[in-house]
């Protein structure tokens, strides 16, 4: 692992308490599954990937699919050199700018409206939270596949592809828990045919308000994968 020169390591406490003070889609798109994920579930994907992987401090970060720039802002408070967060919501990143310049965050974070096809070059390390296929089938697949194109290394959330019983058991004693589990076959075959190596699948719970007409409960509870996921050359 290689080096990075932040002063200090940032308690998770203070990136959670940053993270609440970003302001969420104001009418969030069913068609775009506009989920806002959870503070304490943003904060420990980045503290994993900055403090236990080092690939934030220092790090060229590229977030797809940024919605109103939570992972964005979060990798920048951890010390990433540079972020460039993209969303096709123009809405989401007129908030994402605001949020920016009210956390005095804006200096090291480029902010693109359009679609991530539009994005070049080469990143370090690229986090995303995608459309896990609800509305659209396969809807993760476009994201997977240009984070591999552009990234070095690629934290990709998921969902679960199965009700585990056993893991809803741990989760209950221990919600904040990050839980090894193996890969989905099928993002398995998708990653490895464009040039990926999955390092590990971290499972965790997520818990999301009614928030669209269609949901009856007050809440929903869920289990996620972050995929942490390396680019063959």
């Amino acid at each position: 692992m290689g080096r990075f020169n932040q002063k200090r390591i940032i308690r998770k406490i203070e990136l959670e308490k940053l993270l609440t003070q970003i302001s969420p889609p104001p009418s969030p798109k069913v068609n775009l599954e506009q989920y806002t994920t959870p503070e304490k579930i943003v904060a420990n994907i980045l503290y994993l990937i900055a403090y236990s992987n080092l690939d934030i401090p220092g790090k060229t970060v590229l977030d797809l699919g940024c919605g109103t720039g939570r992972i964005s802002l979060g990798s920048s408070f951890l010390g990433a050199r540079e972020v460039v967060g993209i969303d096709i919501d123009k809405t989401a990143i007129k908030m994402a700018n605001e949020n920016a310049n009210r956390l005095n965050l804006e200096k090291k974070i480029n902010w693109i409206t359009g679609d991530i096809s539009v994005i070049r070059g080469h990143f370090d390390t690229v986090i995303q939270n995608p459309p896990f296929g609800i509305q659209k089938r396969h809807a993760d697949r476009k994201f997977l596949k240009k984070a591999l194109e552009v990234g070095k290394t690629v934290y990709s959330i998921h969902s679960h592809p199965l009700f585990d019983r056993n893991l809803i058991k741990q989760f209950r004693k221990n919600s904040d828990a990050l839980i090894r589990v193996n890969p989905s076959q099928f993002l398995q075959k998708f990653i490895e045919e464009h040039n990926g190596s999955i390092r590990a699948v971290y499972s965790m719970i997520m818990t999301i308000p009614r928030m669209f007409n269609f949901h009856r409960k007050m809440q929903y509870s869920f289990v996620i994968d972050l995929y942490w996921i390396e680019h063959c050359d």
